[in-house]
């Protein structure tokens, strides 16, 4: 089963399919995807993410993404609400991003935040999506001091070494590969790829952001996910039918709220 596993169709540019999300979740079953889970980043939004569960095959998350300042997650009591919610599989995207924000007390305050989703997470036994980027130290060390082994999540569209992919294995996280691993510059996340175990990975898109190669400077949308897939399974040296196999059984696993049975289905409007 093909599934993309972060998306964000709040996000998506619609223009190609009349403004409709349809038309793009129909774009993605003719390309074999089966599954999607739509990422929240901002709870004000909440509600519009909520909206595209109803389509069969459609999950979500509920989060705060680190750069969104305003909103960050200071107690759980509107998390905990949203994330009652049938649809909502997991909690994020959440973490920690030190690329775009050098201030001390804005790190000060993605830490607080990200502590808050590690500590709803690990009470409701739902895995986390975490974003990361230049705080590979801190990252880990609120993973492995708020976080929840058991329920554990995902170090989503990776790009940082092998030690800290095989730290976050360690607590029992998977690995998410974006269409990043197609551009010519990704030599490392390729051999990290290789190198990682098949049981450790998925795949995603991040749409609308980064559409893999040969799609690369166009809005990506969740058909690409296929082009993913491929890649990732040419560099593990395995069938695509097989890689299929392995990440939608890795997703189950650590995303059990999900039902495997719950496929997206096409519409004819």
């Amino acid at each position: 089963m093909l599934i993309d596993t972060h998306c964000h169709l709040d996000m998506l540019d619609l223009a190609p399919y009349n403004n409709d999300v349809n038309g793009a979740l129909n774009a993605a079953y003719q390309q074999g995807v089966r599954q999607l889970l739509t990422i929240s980043v901002d709870l004000n939004k909440m509600d519009t993410v909520l909206g595209f569960t109803r389509r069969e095959g459609v999950y979500a998350s509920c989060g705060v993404h680190p750069l969104q300042s305003e909103g960050l997650v200071r107690d759980d009591l509107l998390l905990a609400r949203y994330a009652a919610d049938p649809k909502v599989i997991a909690i994020g995207e959440t973490g920690l991003d030190y690329f775009y924000e050098a201030s001390e007390q804005a790190h000060e305050a993605q830490k607080v935040s990200f502590m808050h989703h590690l500590q709803l997470a690990g009470k409701l036994e739902l895995p986390v999506i975490v974003h990361t980027r230049n705080a590979k130290a801190d990252t880990m060390a609120l993973i492995k001091q708020y976080g929840n082994r058991d329920s554990a999540g995902v170090l989503h569209c990776f790009t940082e070494d092998y030690d800290m992919a095989k730290a976050a294995l360690d607590e029992n996280y998977l690995i998410s590969i974006s269409g990043i691993v197609t551009f010519k510059t990704a030599e490392d996340l390729k051999e990290t790829v290789r190198k990682l175990p098949l049981e450790s990975l998925i795949v995603e898109t991040d749409a609308p952001y980064l559409a893999p190669v040969p799609y690369r400077g166009k809005k990506n949308e969740p058909k690409y996910v296929s082009e993913v897939a491929q890649y990732v399974a040419d560099l593990k040296g395995i069938r695509y039918e097989a890689l299929l196999e392995a990440t939608a059984q890795n997703f189950h696993r650590v995303f059990s709220k999900a039902n495997p049975e719950n496929l997206l289905q096409p519409t004819h409007n």
